[in-house]
């Protein structure tokens, strides 16, 4: 049997007056994000659970304490790099506090009908669509090629062709 190789984290996309925060990745070195927009989150630290995470993400990179939050889905996402990703995505409508300058990039709030003008993962639109449509909870896979070109994606178990990727 082979042993997988994964990583859990965390990713949340807090919303306030029709906008999303985003953060642009824009200072880390050898990031697998560079120059993409993303929300706020990160890897679990031991014995974690997927809230302790984002309430612990959140506060690190925005300054912010999440009041009011939702858990909305597991993104599994295959990079091709041989690393599993179990990304487990939250939305937050209540947040408090002051915000700080983030160490991994510019934090920007950004209206809902724009996100898809930016420089995001291709699944991520997939998932924007999903949170727009207030679905339920949901398990969503993204299959990318190695060279960040989306190849696959399954929508609690079946599979969604590219046709459908951004159908309602």
């Amino acid at each position: 049997m082979t042993r997988v190789n994964a990583e859990l984290c965390t990713l949340c996309y807090l919303e306030r007056d029709g906008k999303y925060l985003m953060l642009h990745r824009t200072v880390k070195k050898n990031d697998v994000n560079k120059d993409k927009w993303i929300g706020v989150g990160g890897h679990f630290e031991q014995d974690e659970t997927p809230e302790e995470c984002v309430l612990r993400e959140v506060k690190e990179e925005t300054g912010y304490t999440l009041t009011d939050y939702r858990f909305r889905g597991i993104v599994t996402f295959v990079s091709g790099d041989g690393v599993t990703e179990y990304m487990h995505l939250f939305t937050a409508t209540g947040f408090e506090g002051e915000p700080i300058p983030c160490d991994e990039g510019e934090l920007e709030w950004v209206e809902k009908s724009r996100i898809n003008d930016l420089n995001l993962w291709e699944g991520d639109k997939v998932f924007f669509r999903l949170l727009e449509e207030d679905r339920s909870f949901f398990s969503l896979k993204l299959v990318y090629d190695g060279k960040g070109k989306l190849v696959y994606t399954a929508l609690d178990g079946k599979i969604l062709e590219e046709k459908d990727r951004f159908a309602g």
